[in-house]
């Protein structure tokens, strides 16, 4: 007993030495006050090798982000009376103020290596000229394609150099996989986030209330992609990419709340619940956008955008007066009714007269482009010569001259419909259009 009492004593005492050692030697170094220059790099200069890092996410988020760029919605600020401009004889630019503003911006994502990028419908609405930026770089881009309801558009934008991502199935996207979604939130301070969160669900139905291309109120139902990664104010028209850098939708909305809306304040709360048009939605206006691609002639509208002077007062006409239906205009900022060139008056026996033009009709497209102010349809018809027919669509109600004279008027307007015409320019006195 007395032997392992000894020992016990021994090791004991041992500790207490080692202890007391190590006590002295931190003692001696908190005295020093330094640290030697080799205990200073051993904790400072570490490294970090990037190879050793796995994520699933990682190539995918570094590559895809190369193909996301900014998209900005320029619109012109007009004043006139009842909130239209009151058109000039044709051939002249309207002394109505005009200036662009940038009113938003979005995002979008290059699908082709010709300069076509998709994006949301909203991001671009309304717009009266579309630029597409990466970093200090802001080109123009024209819109080739857009469906209101399902809330597409496809830009072109000649120059853009930038790398096209492959497009995947997004019928084949499947619950609980990676969410990857780059885009611009905020804007460009922020450009190419890379968020990631999971897939919620595959289809998920959403009704609402849309726009047409025209900017006329319709309703709309749509089923769509719903994630939990991050979209904020910005993301929209951006990119939902899996794990094999496949674009698999395009953020559209975040809810905040049961209005679907971004700003609308709350008394819920809701978190992470974003819905993104799934990308086989938009396969259809990509196939016929892209099938129709002129590469040549792209090139060439865009060396010629800005066209010859149209001081001209010997060009052919079809006789009409036009004035600009703008979407400061409140009817038209309900979707009651579109933004267009507005016919203020149509010439006695003039072409115009001749298809069937009447004064309250609203131009919303001119072969095939959209028509948003009576300066687009201006220089839509100075492209044509004497002879040629313009292809005109029209939005006619009926007593819409006499309400935008009386507003008490205008909440009993009736739906109005869309009209095709076929107008044939000839030279006519140069006191119109």
């Amino acid at each position: 007993m007395e032997s392992k009492r000894k020992v016990f004593l021994g090791i004991v005492s041992v500790s207490l030495a080692l202890v007391l050692a190590l006590g002295l030697g931190i003692s001696a170094v908190a005295a020093n006050g330094t640290l030697s220059t080799d205990q200073v790099k051993e904790i400072v200069e570490t490294t970090t090798d990037q190879s050793l890092i796995t994520s699933p996410v990682l190539k995918v988020a570094q590559k895809a982000k190369e193909s996301v760029v900014g998209v900005v919605n320029y619109q012109v600020q007009r004043s006139g009376v009842f909130g239209y401009d009151f058109g000039s004889p044709f051939g002249q630019e309207p002394e109505s103020g005009e200036r662009g503003q940038r009113a938003g911006t979005g995002s979008g994502t290059v699908i082709s290596a010709f300069g076509h990028v998709l994006t949301n419908y909203h991001v671009i609405e309304n717009a009266d000229r579309v630029t597409v930026t990466e970093g200090e770089t802001e080109l123009d881009a024209t819109v080739v394609g857009s469906d209101a309801n399902l809330d597409i558009a496809i830009l072109l934008v000649p120059g853009l150099e930038l790398p096209a991502v492959p497009l995947g199935d997004s019928d084949a996207i499947q619950v609980g996989e990676y969410a990857i979604v780059i885009g611009n939130p905020l804007g460009q301070q922020f450009e190419r986030s890379v968020t990631v969160g999971f897939v919620s669900a595959v289809s998920r139905t959403m009704e609402g209330k849309n726009r047409d291309r025209y900017g006329l109120m319709s309703k709309s139902e749509n089923k769509m992609i719903q994630v939990d990664a991050a979209i904020s104010s910005g993301n929209s028209g951006g990119g939902l990419f899996n794990t094999l850098g496949q674009l698999q939708g395009i953020p559209s909305m975040k809810l905040v709340d049961n209005n679907q809306s971004f700003f609308s304040a709350s008394s819920y709360s809701i978190d992470n619940i974003g819905m993104c048009v799934p990308i086989n939605a938009a396969k259809p206006l990509i196939k016929s956008v892209l099938e129709s691609f002129d590469e040549a002639a792209a090139i060439a509208q865009a060396e010629n955008r800005q066209g010859e002077s149209s001081q001209n007062p010997a060009r052919p006409r079809i006789g009409v007066t036009v004035a600009t239906m703008a979407p400061s205009y409140l009817p038209v900022a309900q979707g009651l009714l579109p933004q267009g060139a507005y016919i203020v008056a149509v010439e006695a026996n003039s072409p115009a007269e001749t298809a069937g033009l009447q004064a309250g009709d609203i131009v919303v497209e001119a072969n095939g482009d959209i028509i948003k102010n009576q300066t687009q349809l201006i220089e839509k018809l100075q492209t044509l010569k004497e002879g040629d027919f313009a292809q005109l669509k029209v939005y006619r109600v009926e007593g819409l001259p006499e309400a935008l004279e009386d507003s008490n008027l205008l909440d009993s307007l009736e739906q109005g419909e869309y009209m095709d015409l076929s107008v044939q320019l000839l030279m006519l006195d140069p006191v119109g259009m």
